[in-house]
């Protein structure tokens, strides 16, 4: 019995040493796949990052903003401008150490436009804070002194040649990306990946840049086929969204040695979409304001409008 029991810790041990190699040399695809089957058992998929993670400027107000724990990232210069009443200053790369102080209240992240605050709800709803949620359209919903929105809507796609409307691209697939780690637990290397995810900061592009040199990206419209039979597309567009979660193996339609650009409607759904996509290690990036800063006028909803800017009280 006892060698019977020395082989099997033999055969578990020249397993483990198969599965992760030497210390920062996995095999690529491994850690990929340990983190994603980690991810996906405790309730991690896209799918539930995305559920109700937003709510709006009426909403907090209506509720009363004690009931909350607010965090504005904003630059600490505008915070002290003026900002939600009872929000505290924090920022991307610290969010998850000032997340701590939360006193089991629902997490709210406040920023410019909406954007960067998505980046912040990923790392905190892989970290365990499941309920924090964005304003919509940050603080420029909330008091018109602070709308960076009006002036970012634009109608640089109307008339441009690579906007088509024609049916968007079928990717075909793709390898995983290959994560560098030392880790050989699923909790290990999203702890680690988060992390990298924050200190990259935000991970956003300019419309002009993309629509300038729209083969330079791995394109992928973050819409639903109506709005594409309607609206059109950016040039060399893949429409990758209802199959794109780890149980439907759907991330393997995006190409790892390129870089991901998402856009959406309004640049908020693509940056929680680009932050996770970060932590699974794509070079992605989130095409700021979606396609109200593309085409704005054509737009019949999902669009700002000045009169989503409220003149709630801002305080100490």
């Amino acid at each position: 019995m006892r060698k019977k029991i020395s082989w099997l810790y033999l055969l578990g041990v020249v397993g483990i040493v198969f599965l992760t190699g030497c210390k920062g040399e996995k095999s690529a695809g491994t850690a990929f796949e340990i983190l994603t089957t980690y991810m996906a058992e405790n309730s991690m998929d896209l799918p539930d990052i995305l559920n109700s993670w937003i709510t709006t400027a009426f909403k907090v107000d209506s509720v009363g903003t004690d009931n909350y724990y607010i965090m504005d990232i904003r630059a600490d210069s505008v915070y002290q401008r003026g900002h939600v009443s009872g929000a505290i200053h924090s920022s991307l790369g610290n969010i998850l150490t000032d997340a701590a102080n939360d006193g089991g209240k629902p997490i709210i992240v406040v920023c410019y436009t909406g954007q960067a605050a998505a980046h912040a709800i990923v790392a905190l709803r892989l970290s365990g804070y499941s309920d924090a949620k964005v304003l919509k359209f940050g603080m420029s919903s909330w008091n018109v002194d602070f709308d960076k929105w009006t002036s970012n809507t634009g109608n640089t796609a109307v008339g441009n040649a690579d906007w088509k409307t024609d049916a968007t691209a079928t990717s075909a697939g793709f390898d995983y990306p290959e994560i560098s780690t030392s880790e050989i637990d699923g909790a290990a290397i999203l702890v680690e990946r988060v992390n990298a995810m924050l200190s990259g900061g935000f991970k956003g592009i300019a419309a002009d840049t993309v629509l300038n040199a729209t083969g330079n990206y791995f394109i992928n419209n973050y819409w639903d086929t109506t709005a594409v039979s309607k609206y059109g597309h950016l040039a060399g567009a893949y429409r990758i969204k209802e199959n794109l979660t780890i149980v439907a193996d759907g991330f393997k339609y995006l190409d790892p040695s390129e870089t991901i650009v998402t856009y959406c409607w309004t640049g908020q759904t693509s940056s929680i979409v680009t932050a996770y996509l970060t932590v699974l290690g794509y070079d992605t990036k989130s095409l700021k304001f979606g396609t109200n800063a593309m085409i704005y006028s054509q737009l019949e909803d999902h669009k700002w409008t000045a009169s989503g800017s409220y003149n709630y009280e801002t305080g100490p």
